[in-house]
């Protein structure tokens, strides 16, 4: 595939585009031979600490419950006005519930924007809600090669 080529985003251009929240997808790890079960949903980024935050739901009769313990990875991408962005993170998610307030887990979600994106058949209030972080063990960033 001679002429295939990516450019990595700069730190400074990945922490533009993900800004302190937006969409993308979370994918949750299975085992060999199954698909990996893959969600739309809303994040929250703090670039002081290259973190991501997601506020999950958990409806009865999903998979998801069993699946925040397995590896993850996050996809966001969007146009830009010079082109394409994506980024790439993986690791494992870790839930918030029971940490201490004054942690710097829990105080970093102040800093972020969770988009509310209503895709329930009932208010959003009457939604139980777990918060969660991944603190990236890898994390990357691609753009369209410039013309």
């Amino acid at each position: 595939m001679e002429g295939l080529r990516w450019v990595t985003l700069s730190e400074e251009e990945r922490n533009e585009f993900l800004g302190t929240g937006g969409t993308g997808v979370l994918s949750f790890g299975t085992d060999a031979g199954e698909s990996p079960a893959s969600l739309p949903v809303s994040y929250g980024y703090y670039a002081d600490a290259g973190n991501f935050y997601f506020r999950l739901s958990f409806p009865p009769g999903t998979r998801k419950k069993e699946a925040v313990d397995d590896p993850v990875s996050f996809v966001t991408y969007g146009e830009v006005d010079d082109g394409w962005r994506s980024v790439i993170a993986t690791g494992e998610l870790e839930e918030l519930t029971d940490v201490d307030g004054e942690s710097a887990a829990v105080q970093g979600m102040w800093a972020v924007h969770i988009p509310t994106v209503d895709v329930f058949d009932r208010p959003r209030d009457e939604i139980d809600f777990v918060d969660f972080r991944l603190v990236p063990e890898e994390l990357t960033g691609r753009k369209s090669v410039p013309e």
